[in-house]
């Protein structure tokens, strides 16, 4: 679980994102894994909000999803439901007629009608963005629904060593994914979001900049952040 507070540059006040469980299931059919982040939210003026969002690894799903759920047990309480799309800014939002998730802070489950006739859907929106930017594994999604490409050497391709050395070229195109031994010319390409479904520890170094590069000495162990050697 991560807790992470960031300032609204408007109130000058703290704003919570606390990380959840994560749920993994095979997709109906077994055509690939359906993964769902949970956590709660937590306002610059203490009003409260949880999430849930999600995509599949199947081949045919191009969006994720979103849940966000506020004031359960009072009036104007409510569950709204969005699908998501990556673009180059960040994300997209349409709502949706059909639940997502049952969140905890949640109230009755809103259509797409009722969710934009709701007085509080700029907060939704607002929960929404702040979410998606400071929950790590939102980056999980995002590389995935964008198909971020990685270059990885033979032996990270195969699984034989573990990522040890994770570089975002300047181009912002590719990634590069790199074990204990060195880059040679026989690379491999793959999808980035494969490689954080065989090491999730990944998830700490999904946000690098294009001319950033992450280092460690063992999986699991703390990545070091710096400008790119390559």
């Amino acid at each position: 679980m991560l807790v992470v507070t960031m300032y609204d540059r408007v109130n000058a006040m703290e704003i919570r994102v606390e990380e959840g469980r994560l749920v993994e299931v095979p997709t109906p059919g077994a055509t690939g894994m359906d993964r769902r982040a949970f956590g709660e939210f937590e306002s610059a003026r203490g009003e409260l909000a949880s999430y849930a969002f999600g995509w599949s690894t199947d081949p045919e799903e191009t969006e994720g999803r979103l849940t966000i759920g506020i004031g359960v047990g009072n009036p104007g309480g409510a569950t709204f439901h969005a699908g998501v799309r990556a673009d180059e800014d960040g994300y997209a939002f349409v709502l949706l007629d059909e639940p997502f998730e049952d969140v905890p802070e949640g109230g009755p489950d809103l259509t797409a009608d009722e969710a934009r006739a709701h007085d509080t859907l700029p907060f939704i929106w607002h929960v929404a963005d702040c979410v998606l930017a400071h929950d790590r594994r939102a980056n999980w999604m995002r590389h995935r629904l964008v198909g971020t490409r990685a270059i990885q050497t033979p032996e990270v391709f195969e699984l034989e060593e573990p990522i040890l050395l994770v570089v975002h070229d300047d181009d912002d195109e590719l990634w590069q994914l790199i074990g204990s031994s060195d880059a040679g010319s026989d690379a491999r390409i793959g999808h980035l979001w494969h490689s954080v479904d065989e090491d999730p520890t990944l998830v700490d170094v999904l946000d690098l900049e294009p001319g950033e590069e992450a280092v460690r000495e063992r999986r699991g162990g703390p990545w070091t952040r710096r400008r790119s050697r390559s």
